[in-house]
């Protein structure tokens, strides 16, 4: 017989009641994991995904999507404004990327697009699906948690950016941007929009090669999930990486941000 415990039902310690330790011969002491890598393959392990369906557009997450829901969690788990005796469990990753991965199906059903990808734009998603998991230190003023989370996430991924983007190399699509552009992302903006600037964007397309989505994004989940990319995939994985591409220049105060309702406008 195996009991287990959780520290907000019980004792708030995270420790087995003592009726219950009474009966049983051992006890057993656990961690969060330790790792982005293990917290993440616990991740894919557990998150219960769409299967394919016809009709249906398929959802492939990138892997720095997957890194930013785990940093998330991570630094969630470190913050003194979060009540680390009830903890941040795995589960606020689980639940997080399922959050993510509807919030891109929702997208892509309503934009008519075969394939879809989560994108930095749903990470506002994720700002319930946290704060419904976790207790504050202290109360604050109302529904703090929320301010809390949308901070976390801006770490999470300017974290993840710096890990995986030589910012150096990102010079020629700065330049444009100096030079006058201006891009609008968000959930109204269809995949083939993202693909045009790729092909137009001075170094766009060398940018989104850092980013290794294009190479790796299905690999991970072996041949069946393979024979389903195609140009629709690659579309909906190249938005991806180019909203994650310019929030990251953003938060590295290379490029200014304007929001208008659900539309980010970016610019020099």
């Amino acid at each position: 017989m195996v009991a287990s415990a959780n520290p907000e039902d019980y004792t708030s310690r995270g420790r087995i009641i003592t009726p219950l330790k009474d009966r049983l011969g051992s006890q057993i002491r656990t961690h969060y994991p330790r790792t982005l890598e293990d917290e993440i393959a616990i991740v894919r392990q557990e998150k219960v995904g769409f299967p394919p369906e016809e009709g249906v557009p398929t959802v492939h997450v990138p892997p720095f999507i997957e890194e930013i829901v785990a940093e998330l969690t991570h630094l969630a788990r470190r913050s003194g404004e979060i009540s680390q005796r009830s903890g941040v469990s795995v589960r606020v990753s689980v639940a997080n990327l399922e959050v993510l991965e509807a919030a891109a199906l929702k997208r892509a059903v309503r934009l008519g697009e075969p394939s879809a990808a989560p994108r930095i734009s749903d990470l506002g998603a994720v700002v319930a699906s946290t704060a419904g998991k976790i207790e504050l230190e202290s109360a604050g003023d109302e529904s703090p948690e929320d301010r809390i989370v949308e901070r976390l996430i801006t770490k999470a991924v300017y974290a993840t950016f710096n890990r995986r983007i030589a910012i150096e190399e990102l010079e020629a699509v700065v330049d444009a941007f100096e030079e006058g552009l201006t891009l609008e992302t968000g959930d109204r903006v269809h995949s083939a929009e993202y693909v045009r600037w790729a092909s137009e964007v001075p170094g766009l397309a060398e940018a989104i090669r850092q980013t290794g989505v294009l190479a790796t994004a299905d690999d991970r989940a072996g041949p069946r999930a393979a024979t389903s990319r195609g140009p629709a995939a690659e579309a909906a994985l190249v938005a991806s990486a180019i909203e994650f591409l310019l929030e990251g220049l953003h938060l590295a105060r290379r490029l200014n941000k304007d929001r208008l309702g659900a539309a980010v406008t970016y610019r020099r």
